[in-house]
């Protein structure tokens, strides 16, 4: 079969953004020879999610186990990968005859060994015209623990199976207890990413009710991969978590269009100084008296949360009456159209730096809502006519005492001019609650 004749629908299913995405700053995208020459000349180490392979893989001899559906099991029980063949352990490209790859072959080893099935694998050549090269794109698997199975050397009759993860750069086996948490993070996987969403802000929601030292309006936002990253991939460490969040605070003070600092901005040392909780970092003002209260948090499978008091004013409008104040109308508590779009683009940004650090090749779900901090309660918005001058509440505005969470979806693939969108989405159908 000639490389051409390889149908490109293998390599669209590929993820779009991994490690070699990630060393050579490349943006999300398809994956080139290019790329992989550049980072085999860098000699690019071998991961839990990369795997150099010289030549390509060969039927099992003498009983010993079929080392192409444990190396694809490894990767799919821990976070998904690449196993790329044609690449020497000095990080020469020496090539494959692609004559002698079958790829019906492969898969039908995958289909023969590793229980349950993987049906996402996407198998491709890579070529410059003299070279090529067979890509094997392994995603991280919702229906982990893949079992392989298999003859042990000693009994060529005697059927076995066991659970391989990636350790590193190398493939080891589950004891016990991480099969048995492997299976419970799949049971655990299979309630609707809706309702862990809506956990997660029922949680936000209380920490706020318990933090917030006056009655405030808070916008509450949550982002979580369609399928998280599993417990066998290493998490973030603490400077990994640093290092994101200041990239992600740094891309929104960059906005053209903003008007006043984000919240990750006024976080100050808090935000780039993260704790630990529990399997997240949490970066958190909360215990800080004052307006400006926020809190960030980056889960180790991939999901963001973040809330901020949407009543704070900048301090050159602290002192300055609103329409309603001026009317003597204040027990509503107020919503500022300008914090809110910076909170809504902060945390977009937060999460798609995580999902670009953890490679997640997955559609991100999003919810958002506005709480109020003292129970139900009536909301006014706050909004300028002009973009620069000061913000009040129109007199026609809607109060609601209830805002209806909004929901929408963010591409692995997105670029910043996608993330934006949907910023200004969340942004823009909270707002519209109002009247406005």
């Amino acid at each position: 079969m000639e490389i051409s004749d390889i149908s490109t629908t293998a390599q669209s299913r590929a993820r779009t953004w991994t490690r070699l995405h990630q060393h050579l700053g490349c943006p999300p995208g398809p994956l080139t020879y290019d790329m992989v020459r550049q980072a085999a000349a860098d000699h690019l180490e071998e991961s839990d999610d990369l795997d150099w392979k010289r030549d390509l893989p060969v039927p099992p001899m003498h009983g010993q186990w079929n080392e192409f559906a444990k190396d694809i099991s490894a990767m799919a029980n821990t976070r998904g990968g690449l196993l790329i063949y044609g690449i020497s352990n000095d990080h020469e490209i020496v090539g494959v005859d692609w004559e002698k790859a079958d790829l019906r072959q492969y898969a039908q080893w995958v289909r023969n060994h590793v229980h349950p099935y993987l049906p996402d694998l996407a198998m491709f050549p890579l070529t410059d015209g003299a070279k090529a090269l067979l890509v094997v794109d392994v995603p991280a698997s919702e229906m982990a623990p893949h079992l392989v199975h298999g003859r042990s050397d000693k009994d060529k009759e005697q059927q076995a199976f066991t659970v391989p993860y990636r350790d590193r750069d190398h493939t080891a086996w589950m004891a016990e207890h991480q099969i048995e948490r492997a299976y419970r993070d799949r049971f655990t996987r299979t309630g609707s990413v809706e309702e862990a969403l809506r956990r997660h802000s029922d949680f936000l929601t209380r920490t706020i009710t318990a933090h917030a030292a006056k009655p405030s309006a808070w916008l509450v936002a949550v982002a979580r991969p369609t399928r998280p990253l599993p417990h066998g991939a290493p998490p973030l460490n603490r400077d990994e978590a640093r290092y994101l969040l200041s990239l992600a605070e740094e891309r929104g003070r960059a906005l053209t269009t903003r008007r006043i600092p984000g919240p990750m901005t006024g976080m100050g040392d808090a935000l780039i100084n993260p704790r630990p909780g529990l399997r997240r970092w949490v970066s958190s003002t909360l215990e800080i008296d004052y307006n400006r209260n926020s809190m960030i948090e980056l889960h180790h499978e991939g999901t963001v949360t973040l809330v901020t008091n949407v009543s704070w004013r900048p301090p050159s409008e602290e002192e300055r009456p609103s329409f309603s104040e001026e009317a003597g109308i204040t027990s509503a508590l107020p919503v500022s159209q300008r914090v809110l779009e910076a909170g809504c683009g902060d945390f977009v940004a937060a999460t798609q730096e995580l999902q670009r650090k953890l490679r997640l090749d997955s559609t991100q779900q999003i919810i958002a809502t506005i709480y109020a901090s003292n129970g139900p309660g009536a909301l006014e918005p706050r909004t300028a006519v002009f973009g620069d001058g000061r913000e009040s509440t129109p007199p026609y505005a809607r109060k609601p005492h209830h805002i209806e969470p909004v929901h929408t979806l963010m591409s692995p693939i997105a670029d910043g001019e996608e993330a934006m969108r949907v910023a200004e989405e969340l942004s823009n159908d909270l707002m519209s609650q109002f009247g406005l």
